[in-house]
């Protein structure tokens, strides 16, 4: 974070100072700032967040041994630490955020971009992260910190010398992105697709689409909005950019995207497609990519990434040199485990109806000749009314797909397995486990030389854990 006096900190966020023995007003604090005590590190600032389950408040000692300097809170604790307390932890946090990003742009070139969609965030975020790094300091989000917590987190990373602040904004309720957003006013908003993640919060596809679309409405105007044109509703956020005097960057596979993929194919090793741009000349130039992160649906998020960097200045050669360096997005999501022998494929970080259906279709894409295809899948989680709906979707798309053996794990996720079932996977090639150990014990005996096996869930279900495990067994 940058350097602020004590004072300055509780202008900032509208609170009372409340002194530790040896601070003045004119202490300076610079350290970072966390909400979880156990990462604290020397010099930092502590947020006393409440919580459902526990509060933060009973952590400032904890805080403060791991070298917190300073707390932010709700009520005065008693601890050795100099507090400021506010009426609201967590307005503070977005209130700092807002502050400390506003300052170091208003000093310097700082560059902003919002990334959100029902699905590929992350993994976009951190492509383009990866292109970023090379041409100067990059803060982007760590995991998936992009709810009103964790957004204000990666924005408070920012220094004086940062170059690219990238945020990811995710959404389980209508205006949550517009408030996100709305702390730095993004120069590129990128929206990568609009599905049925979260779908049960909004309200539906429509509703959906609305909050995604807050953060074309945030972007300041003048700035760009980086846009899907495969998406139809995503497509359709362009007058809205008109609307703001924001202009539009097209990707897709189409012949009418500004960044477009083409020659896509899809191996165990990743997937080749050739890159075009269009420059404003009207001339394009092209590049063979190699992107060795798992799936073809990944295409897109790297044809995002792409466009959003070349938008800002980066080479299609140097983005596609960087992108080529990246194994992995991140953990739990298309990760590699086991070995040759069998191949683990640990999706399991999160789910969607269109993530679980591209991780079927890839499951299918790469698996050989003489290879058995394995899925193992649980619940999607959010679909509220939706959900009984799109669990039979993907217990029919796996069959129709020829996955050879189909394994369900968990009651939330039962309908898959009734729906394959139903649709002629019933001689063993479907089966149901109401626990991730019960599945654990059967694949033991299960998997054989040649199996390419994918594990895919909502966070919430907990396989990752099991793709863990069977990565483990089978290295």
């Amino acid at each position: 974070m940058i350097a602020l006096t004590l004072a300055q900190l509780a202008d900032v966020l509208d609170g009372r100072l409340h002194l530790a023995p040896g601070d003045t007003p004119d202490t300076v604090v610079s350290g970072g700032v966390d909400t979880d005590s156990r990462l604290m590190q020397p010099g930092g600032i502590f947020v006393a967040k409440p919580g459902e389950v526990t509060d933060g408040h009973l952590f400032v000692d904890a805080a403060v041994a791991g070298g917190a300097t300073v707390a932010i809170v709700e009520r005065v604790v008693a601890a050795s630490v100099t507090q400021v307390v506010v009426a609201d932890a967590i307005a503070a946090l977005a209130d700092l955020a807002r502050h400390v990003v506003g300052r170091v742009r208003d000093a310097g070139d700082l560059r902003i971009v919002g990334i959100t969609g029902s699905n590929g965030k992350t993994t976009t975020k951190n492509l383009l992260a990866r292109i970023l790094e090379d041409e100067g300091e990059t803060v982007a989000a760590r995991a998936s910190f992009n709810n009103e917590v964790g957004a204000p987190l990666t924005m408070l990373r920012v220094t004086d010398t940062t170059r690219f602040l990238v945020s990811e904004f995710g959404a389980s309720a209508p205006g949550e992105i517009a408030r996100l957003a709305g702390l730095v006013e993004p120069d590129v908003g990128v929206v990568l697709m609009v599905g049925m993640a979260h779908a049960g919060g909004f309200g539906g596809i429509d509703a959906t689409f609305q909050a995604k679309s807050e953060l074309v409405r945030a972007v300041r105007p003048g700035g760009l909005t980086v846009l899907n044109l495969d998406d139809p509703r995503v497509a359709a956020m362009a007058p809205i950019a008109a609307e703001r005097g924001v202009s539009v960057r097209w990707f897709g596979r189409g012949a009418g995207a500004d960044v477009r993929a083409d020659e896509v194919e899809v191996t165990a090793d990743g997937t080749r497609c050739v890159v075009t741009v269009a420059e404003g000349s009207g001339d394009a130039v092209s590049a063979a990519l190699h992107l060795r992160v798992l799936g073809e649906h990944h295409v897109m998020n790297a044809l995002a990434a792409i466009a959003t960097a070349t938008a800002l200045g980066v080479s299609l050669q140097d983005c596609v040199a960087r992108l080529e360096t990246v194994e992995l997005a991140e953990r739990w999501r298309m990760q590699p485990l086991g070995s040759e022998r069998v191949r683990i494929i640990n999706d399991a970080y999160n789910a969607s109806p269109d993530s679980m259906a591209a991780a079927l279709r890839t499951l299918a894409q790469i698996t050989g000749p003489g290879e058995r295809t394995v899925a193992v899948l649980g619940a999607m989680s959010e679909l509220g009314e939706y959900a009984d709906e799109e669990h039979d979707r993907v217990g029919l798309l796996a069959v129709r797909l020829g996955i050879q053996r189909i394994v369900i794990v968990g009651p939330a996720a039962r309908r898959m397995y009734l729906e394959a079932v139903a649709q002629g996977s019933w001689d063993a090639e479907a089966i149901f486990f109401a626990t991730a150990d019960e599945a654990y014990e059967y694949l033991l005996g299960e998997l054989r030389d040649g199996d390419r096996v994918l594990v895919k869930s909502s966070n919430s279900a907990g396989l990752r854990f099991l793709g863990d495990r069977l990565g483990e067994s089978f290295s």
